[in-house]
């Protein structure tokens, strides 16, 4: 009888190091938002990967960073914890980023939790072959790595030229023999309501403003099939900002805006759900939220 082999890796670096768009990557499918801004992902976001031989949860997760909020200080022990509880390590380091004092930081840490860790150099579709080469030699010695892996997840699939075969291989490699942790099929764990959560932040994100990615949250207060009709679905959704200011402009001038993020959002959420989508968007004040533990809680970010 053929092994099978199961297990967790996490994904881990510096914000905006491309961990969320290497998980979709590898699951082959959707399963995280991404964005150019920093800090875009905010909870542990599974994906997950089916092969004949293996299946490997990936645990995608936010970027360590140094936090100025209390829901900085969250996540970074989020992170931190993740570390822990895996059967290997995915330490992603972009091709055409210098490696600087966080990427050692990181390395270090990793090193003293003794599990095993893949050096990871993201993004090489953005460099040429000479500064992927130099990177991978940098990274190489920031640890004791048991391999170091050059990948590019701009395609989104599976292939030799990507790299991501190889990288999926690698992981797998590490992880004990085991059944099947999930249903085959299933491509992450996350609840309906969260990933329409994030899929409306992930619209919001998209051309705001620099000061605007952080102080956005998102909560699903209702949603379900509307009555007697079982192809449309009923969302209802506040977006949280901070300040006055910041409401003026995630609504825009006239709604324009608000609109828009609408319109982007549903698409995705259609695409989600398999039904067509009503979506109902509000955008409220939660005074200085990422410093407020009530208002933390309320959002979904615990203790």
């Amino acid at each position: 009888m053929t092994a099978f082999y199961s297990g967790f890796a996490c994904l881990v670096g510096r914000p905006n190091v491309g961990k969320s768009t290497l998980t979709n990557a590898l699951v082959g499918a959707k399963v995280a938002i991404t964005s150019d801004r920093p800090q875009t992902t905010r909870r542990v976001i599974r994906g997950i990967v089916h092969r004949p031989d293996a299946q490997l949860v990936l645990l995608d997760t936010p970027g360590l960073h140094k936090p100025k909020t209390l829901l900085g200080e969250r996540l970074d022990s989020l992170v931190r914890a993740t570390l822990t509880e895996v059967d290997v390590i995915g330490f992603c380091v972009p091709a055409g980023d210098p490696v600087g004092p966080g990427d050692r930081m990181l390395a270090k840490e990793i090193k003293a939790v003794k599990t095993p860790a893949v050096a990871i150099v993201t993004k090489t579709d953005r460099v040429s072959p000479q500064q992927v080469l130099a990177q991978l030699t940098a990274v190489s010695e920031l640890g004791d790595w048991a391999d170091v892996v050059p990948v590019s997840a701009l395609k989104g699939q599976l292939s030799k030229h990507s790299q991501l075969d190889v990288l999926a291989d690698v992981l797998v490699s590490h992880l004990p023999e085991g059944p099947a942790l999930y249903p085959d099929g299933e491509l992450t764990d996350e609840p309906e309501q969260i990933m329409v959560a994030e899929l409306i932040r992930e619209a919001a994100l998209d051309g705001v403003r620099d000061e605007l990615p952080h102080s956005i949250a998102v909560v699903v207060e209702e949603m379900g099939p509307r009555a007697g009709r079982g192809d449309l679905t009923d969302v209802y959704a506040d977006l949280y900002v901070e300040r006055s200011s910041q409401k003026a402009i995630v609504i825009g001038n006239h709604g324009e805006r608000l609109k828009v993020v609408g319109t982007r959002a549903r698409h995705q959420i259609e695409a989600l759900l398999g039904t067509k989508v009503y979506l109902d968007l509000h955008v409220r004040i939660a005074k200085d939220w990422q410093r407020n533990p009530k208002h933390l809680r309320r959002l979904g970010f615990y203790d």
